[in-house]
């Protein structure tokens, strides 16, 4: 099994920056593609950024500029810097990882617990 420990949330002031870390940790072969999610209530969740094993990054034009995504493989982590905050970024921001286990040939798909953004005066 595979643990995802999220850490970084909290409260910010608008224009203020966040860095959200994301600690994957068990059985764990190899890591593929790593992202960040957010939701609000009554809302599907949405990717924030997404980040290769190659390290090719993907940012929605929503964060982009705002949002940077990274990883240290050595480590199984992922982050996600966040400046420039505005009161819509406020969500619940998850983590998620494509991971092969040992003794497994497939990746398989594992989400954070989630920690809490709020952007707010």
């Amino acid at each position: 099994q595979v643990q995802l420990v999220e850490s970084g949330g909290g409260l910010v002031q608008p224009g203020g920056s966040l860095r959200l870390s994301c600690a994957a940790s068990g059985s764990i072969s190899s890591i593929n593609y790593m992202a960040w999610y957010r939701q609000v209530p009554g809302k599907q969740r949405e990717l924030v950024a997404g980040i290769s094993s190659g390290d090719i990054t993907t940012i929605p034009d929503s964060v982009k500029g705002r949002f940077t995504i990274s990883r240290d493989n050595a480590k199984n982590t992922v982050y996600l810097q966040m400046n420039s905050l505005k009161p819509e970024d406020t969500a619940v921001y998850y983590c998620y990882t494509l991971v092969k286990l040992k003794d497994r040939i497939i990746f398989l798909p594992y989400w954070g617990q989630g920690t809490q953004v709020t952007v707010s005066l």
